[in-house]
């Protein structure tokens, strides 16, 4: 018995592995770690070696580092966006669907910043998408001088229509005029595009809206071969191949007294460029089918360089309601080229075997004495067939 209590006293106490991690390994309280990254010191390639402080510690004293400092942030993190930095622009948009006309003010800009410093000559200029670019530009007069620029002025876009409002997005840019610097052409200073849904008809909706960046996409393959063209475009103008051909503002009106339908032409608008500077010599053709002579057959005089024309000119066709109920009225436009064939730019067809509003438009006319009708039409890229 002595001998066996004599070894157990000999023998050394068992620790369970829990007392043991607990002694050997945990270094004290745990600090929370504020940002991983400021475990990890940046270097810089032109910096020389650090020169650090003699310790004061005695070498066998355990090192103890204190809880890292958040260190205030110089640069905002991720990109930043630029948006705001161009300025704001105000302006006030009205649709008016009884008259079918987009009126767009420009009120004045803000906090411009041109790309070089001094003062800057701004204008701002409009354009309907999708749609051929030229068609659709409109744009205001130049203020001098001024990174805070008012014009108020509106811009009137005709014949645009409810079908136009719900699927068209008005591009706004405010632009530095070179001319009067002599400067190269520069980008545009910022621009905006507002979906012109969100437009209640008949009722001004004003806006103030932070300038963006000009976006640019490259242009399509089949629009490369043009000698001297860009190889970058505007956005959604790449779809200008599949756009309308334009259209056209008719008045119809039978007159009791004359005995006899009045057709006036007045304006058309957005029309297809047919030439090579980008615009047309747009002029209108009318027959009445069937007829003979030269008396069905009228034209309006040629208006240079434009693709929004206003004519404004009316012809008559004599002969009672019955007789002109049964005949057909073709309108049609043209491109007049000098020594060389006019191009067809597009056409309508108005007559009681006609479909919608066309056949609505020629019905009203016939159908009350007196009374003239206005009515905007599209216009038809291929021409219309007529037999006898």
């Amino acid at each position: 018995m002595a001998g066996a209590a004599a070894a157990s006293r000999r023998r050394r106490p068992r620790v369970s592995m829990q007392e043991h991690m607990a002694i050997d390994v945990s270094p004290g309280p745990i600090r929370p770690i504020h940002r991983i990254s400021d475990y990890f010191p940046h270097f810089s390639p032109f910096a020389g070696p650090a020169l650090r402080a003699p310790d004061p510690r005695p070498a066998g004293a355990p090192a103890i580092y204190p809880a890292p400092q958040r260190q205030p942030d110089l640069e905002p993190e991720g990109d930043s966006d630029d948006s705001t930095a161009l300025g704001t622009l105000e302006f006030t948009l009205l649709f008016d669907a009884d008259n079918s006309t987009l009126h767009c003010t420009a009120h004045r800009a803000k906090g411009l910043k041109p790309p070089a410093s001094g003062s800057v000559d701004t204008y701002v200029k409009a354009n309907l998408l999708p749609g051929a670019s030229k068609a659709s530009q409109l744009r205001t007069h130049t203020v001098r001088g001024t990174r805070g620029p008012v014009w108020e002025e509106t811009l009137t876009y005709h014949g645009f229509t409810r079908q136009d409002a719900g699927r068209k997005t008005l591009r706004l840019c405010v632009c530095e005029d070179p001319r009067l610097r002599r400067r190269r052409r520069a980008p545009p200073l910022g621009e905006l595009r507002v979906p012109l849904r969100k437009l209640v008809p008949n009722r001004a909706r004003s806006f103030n809206v932070c300038l963006e960046k000009r976006r640019l996409t490259k242009r399509p393959k089949s629009l490369d071969t043009a000698r001297g063209m860009s190889l970058y475009e505007e956005e959604v103008e790449a779809e200008v191949a599949a756009e309308e051909r334009g259209r056209i503002l008719l008045s119809l009106c039978y007159s009791s007294q004359r005995g006899g339908l009045l057709v006036g032409v007045l304006r058309c608008a957005h029309l297809a460029p047919m030439d090579a500077n980008g615009y047309s010599d747009p002029f209108v053709r009318l027959f009445l089918h069937p007829n003979v002579g030269k008396k069905s057959k009228y034209k309006t005089s040629v208006r240079k360089k434009t693709l929004n024309p206003e004519f404004n000119e009316e012809f008559f066709y004599a002969g009672p309601r019955e007789e002109l109920a049964q005949k057909t009225l073709l309108v049609s436009v043209w491109d007049y080229d000098l020594g060389t064939a006019n191009d067809f730019i597009g056409g309508v067809q108005l007559s009681a075997r006609a479909s919608g509003e066309r056949q609505r438009h020629w019905r009203e006319c016939l159908g009350r004495s007196d009374r003239r009708l206005e009515l905007w039409h599209p216009l038809d890229g291929a021409p219309i067939q007529l037999s006898d």
